[in-house]
């Protein structure tokens, strides 16, 4: 009897190392947003495959789809079915790049976690890299581009000066020329996700936090398949929820340009005083009241754009709706 309760305990033990690491959260998470990329899925597979093969740690991949028109869904509806590390959560509509990314933030059960697009601009060989990075100690890791991707001279103008604008003028240290290719360590994500605004900027708001980076270099490379779903707009949007979610500028540009516009009219004063006394001159005021009327409605209204904008942000959290509605998840527990 003794020796029989010894082999069932020894049985026991077995068994419990054996399932026991089945139930262990992964050791790291990507999520991937993917909007339209039927083409780029499959290879993006393949290369974190192949980057993860020898490793012994549980890893997981959360693909978001962000109500795709093509055959996004049926792309990752098959890989997932053949590989359990492939997930994927189906959203119901499009939402925008970062809900997208919110939501798969939101689910990654990782103690590392790598952000990255679909479109394999962002290449999977750099996360090994960010990888030891982490392992140093480093709680966010920025993925940094060390070139510009073939755009026009407009972005890449506008690109310059929006860094340089955030730079100077926001609270925070928004590190220049980084996407959304980062890593973060699972204290830094906890942080994040209990940050409820609905103008989401991860890049802004990963930042805030405040702990510990560092970053690793990349030649980021042009997109081989499909479009890029960044149009103008969306990326002057993305911009704008930046300035406006961490920056005070935009209202003191009332100060700012208040006091421009008495320091002018004070100038246009004494240069009329001086004409009218010294050189005789004579002409009507009225042509010099209509051009600086002109101009004071032109920043009354820039104002009052301003002021919408901070009050339609206030109005989208204060209804508390949800930032993202899920269809379906597919390989989640």
């Amino acid at each position: 009897m003794q020796q029989f309760l010894i082999n069932y305990c020894h049985t026991f033990i077995n068994l419990y190392k054996f399932i026991k690491p089945m139930s262990k959260n992964p050791k790291y998470s990507f999520v991937v947003p993917a909007y339209n990329e039927e083409a780029n899925i499959p290879a993006l597979c393949e290369r974190l495959e192949i980057l993860m093969k020898n490793t012994d740690e549980l890893w997981e991949v959360i693909f978001v789809n962000d109500g795709s028109t093509d055959n996004t869904y049926s792309v990752l509806n098959n890989l997932s079915a053949k590989n359990k590390h492939i997930k994927f959560i189906d959203l119901s509509r499009n939402f925008g790049h970062q809900a997208a990314l919110s939501a798969g933030l939101g689910n990654a059960k990782g103690e590392a976690i790598i952000s990255m697009d679909c479109d394999l601009q962002d290449p999977p060989e750099v996360i090994q890299e960010m990888i030891e990075k982490w392992k140093q100690g480093f709680h966010i890791v920025y993925a940094r581009r060390r070139n510009f991707r073939k755009d026009s001279v407009i972005k890449k103008f506008g690109s310059k000066i929006y860094y340089r604008l955030m730079g100077k003028f926001t609270r925070i240290d928004i590190p220049k020329n980084v996407g959304d290719f980062r890593l973060v360590d699972k204290r830094v994500l906890n942080e994040v996700n209990q940050m409820k605004e609905h103008s989401r900027y991860l890049r802004g708001m990963v930042a805030w936090t405040g702990f510990k980076h560092t970053f690793v270099d990349y030649q980021r490379p042009d997109r081989e398949k499909g479009v890029s779903n960044y149009t103008f707009g969306k990326l002057a949007k993305l911009g704008m929820d930046g300035v406006f979610n961490f920056s005070m500028l935009p209202l003191r540009l009332g100060f700012i340009l208040g006091f421009i516009s008495i320091i002018s009219g004070f100038g246009l004063l004494l240069y009329q005083i001086f004409d009218v006394l010294i050189t005789g001159a004579y002409y009507h005021l009225y042509k010099w009241l209509v051009v600086i009327l002109f101009i004071l409605m032109g920043f009354m209204f820039m104002l009052f754009w301003v002021i919408g904008e901070y009050i339609g942000k206030i109005y989208d959290d204060v209804r508390q709706r949800p930032l993202y509605v899920i269809n379906e998840m597919v390989n989640f527990d």
